[in-house]
């Protein structure tokens, strides 16, 4: 055991990147996004890993995380990963400290990679080549001019085949203007590209169910969070009752909450976000919960994080080309992906681990601590 490579130091930062507009789903708004970022020490080798959340993320990290893995075996993530778990009981998993456990377990992930000289999808293990993903934004705040010009940047000029608008604006009081949107979207990509969309549980239930009349007007085949996933009967009911795909699942931050999620019947697609649900480690083991139900996974986000994990299973729909991920992700690392025809493909470079260095010098005018 003692020649094993072990942790020997895991560092936090946090970066904080303005929007390129203002931004805004159904039930909230937001002018710049945090992202923080994890480094583990072992050897010669750096890992990396990072989770969308406060600057307290961070600092969790430092004060419960970084003392709990320190000195464990560099190749034993699962290992690591439970002992993270156990050393954010009391503080309590579900939120903060779970975001700071999927930042530390994904460094982690890179970090074995990077030792054993692998691309993270070869030491997980390829179920697929390609990882489908489908642009996301639309925010509320947009008008029709911008909403037109992101929808036709992704379909036209990118060749992905799938986008996703936000609607449920001012908490689903603009049903009116939602569907409108809705409208103007299909215009804009055409009769061939799938059209989604996210409410971000801005509706009641049975608002959702009328809205979701007028989706199928427009080909909608994706309702996300069309009332909001902490009350699972009336997902589930909604579901029961629409056309589109039901999902839901960003949210979770445990194994259990994606149980009790399948259990009430409550989605069609069950949606994980690897730097919320605690890493890799936890975001396969919820894709194997999916794959057990007979469902399948979508990544949530964070696209370059997600994209060698979701390579690995085989009940992978897709993974969320989020706007404002994609802009951090591209400004703060090398190495972050872009789609060939809709699609991702992993470890093409042969690069190891997540394939992601640190532009220390782009990134410092963000760093906020």
């Amino acid at each position: 055991m003692s020649d094993l490579p072990a942790v020997e130091r895991v560092d936090s930062a946090v970066y904080t990147v303005p929007t390129d507009a203002p931004e805004a789903d159904g039930t909230a708004a937001w002018d710049s996004t945090t992202l923080v970022l994890v480094t583990v020490r072992c050897g010669e080798v750096t890992g990396l890993g990072y989770t969308y959340a406060p600057a307290a993320a961070a600092r969790t990290v430092d004060d419960l995380l970084a003392p709990a893995v320190t000195g464990l075996s560099a190749l034993d993530v699962p290992r690591a990963n439970e002992a993270m778990q156990r050393a954010v009981r009391n503080a309590g998993l579900p939120g903060i400290a779970a975001e700071a456990v999927s930042a530390v377990d994904i460094a982690l992930w890179d970090a074995k990679a990077r030792l054993l000289g692998l691309p993270l999808v070869d030491l997980l293990g390829a179920a697929r080549d390609e990882v489908p993903v489908y642009g996301s934004g639309g925010f509320t705040t947009y008008d029709a001019e911008r909403q037109d010009r992101q929808l036709r940047g992704w379909v036209a000029e990118e060749g992905i085949p799938r986008v996703k608008i936000k609607i449920g604006e001012s908490w689903g009081s603009r049903e009116a203007h939602d569907l409108a949107r809705v409208a103007r979207a299909r215009a804009s990509i055409g009769d061939a590209a799938e059209l989604y969309v996210d409410a971000n549980g801005g509706y009641g239930a049975k608002q959702a169910v009328r809205v979701a009349a007028g989706l199928d007007g427009e080909g909608v085949t994706w309702f996300e969070e069309p009332v909001s996933s902490d009350h699972l009967d009336a997902l589930a009911a909604v579901r029961g009752r629409v056309m589109a795909d039901v999902t839901a699942g960003e949210y979770g931050y445990t194994l259990p909450y994606f149980r009790h999620m399948l259990a009430a019947g409550a989605v069609d697609c069950l949606q994980a976000d690897v730097t919320r649900c605690g890493g890799i480690t936890v975001w396969l083991r919820v894709a194997a919960l999916a794959l057990s139900h007979g469902l399948e996974i979508s990544g949530h986000c964070a696209p370059a994080a997600h994209a060698h994990a979701a390579a690995s299973v085989p009940n992978l729909r897709h993974l969320e080309w989020f706007h404002d991920h994609v802009r951090i992700e591209r400004l703060l690392f090398d190495g972050a992906p872009s789609p060939r025809g809709g699609a991702l493909v992993p470890g093409r470079d042969g690069s190891p681990g997540l394939g992601l260095r640190l532009d220390a010098e782009r990134a410092r005018p963000f760093r906020i601590s």
